[in-house]
């Protein structure tokens, strides 16, 4: 993946990127939802796409995945029955950027996505969003009794770099929560 200039950064302020998903029909385990795309996110086309963002090497240390991925893996997702998506499609600077009911909307999309795809849990990763979205305003971190569709709601913190009171080895621990959990089945 090439590193996008200040311009395509700019550029990429409103991009949107497509979900990673199974096909219809397939095995999807667990569906990770992001808040949205940063904008180097939209610059480049891929999810979690930040160099200091710890989601991908969090998936592998939690066992959630059998190699290490990086974004340029992301479509590789689907065989381990994993999907990504996000709360709000807009790429911006920072998550403060986008409006309440830019998140609630975003609510109603997931219960549609929920539906067609069926994971087992829905995993938001950033609890204030979460909240807003939700209409949960003391949610926290963790299994939540809210169910999208069919799928149980966990919510995971935000694996970005700028959320570091969230250290690596305390998101490790709550992403392999999930994994360990009695709603996610095995293939």
């Amino acid at each position: 993946m090439k590193r996008p200039s200040p311009d395509d950064l700019d550029a990429a302020r409103g991009a949107t990127i497509p979900d990673v998903l199974p096909p219809r029909g397939g095995r999807l385990a667990v569906l990770f939802c992001g808040i949205n795309p940063s904008l180097y996110s939209g610059a480049t086309g891929r999810h979690f796409a930040r160099p200091g963002n710890r989601f991908w090497p969090v998936l592998y240390a939690a066992g959630l995945v059998p190699r290490p991925l990086g974004p340029d893996d992301q479509e590789e997702l689907p065989a381990y029955g994993l999907g990504i998506t996000n709360l709000a499609a807009r790429a911006t600077a920072r998550a403060d950027e986008l409006t309440a009911e830019e998140l609630r909307d975003g609510r109603a999309r997931l219960e549609s996505l929920v539906e067609a795809y069926g994971p087992d849990v829905l995993a938001v990763a950033g609890v204030t969003a979460y909240r807003t979205a939700f209409g949960r305003p003391r949610a926290a971190i963790g299994p939540q009794d809210d169910r999208v569709g069919g799928a149980r709601v966990w919510v995971l913190p935000n694996p970005s770099g700028l959320n570091a009171s969230w250290t690596m080895p305390k998101l490790v621990s709550a992403f392999a929560e999930v994994r360990a959990s009695k709603w996610v089945t095995t293939n």
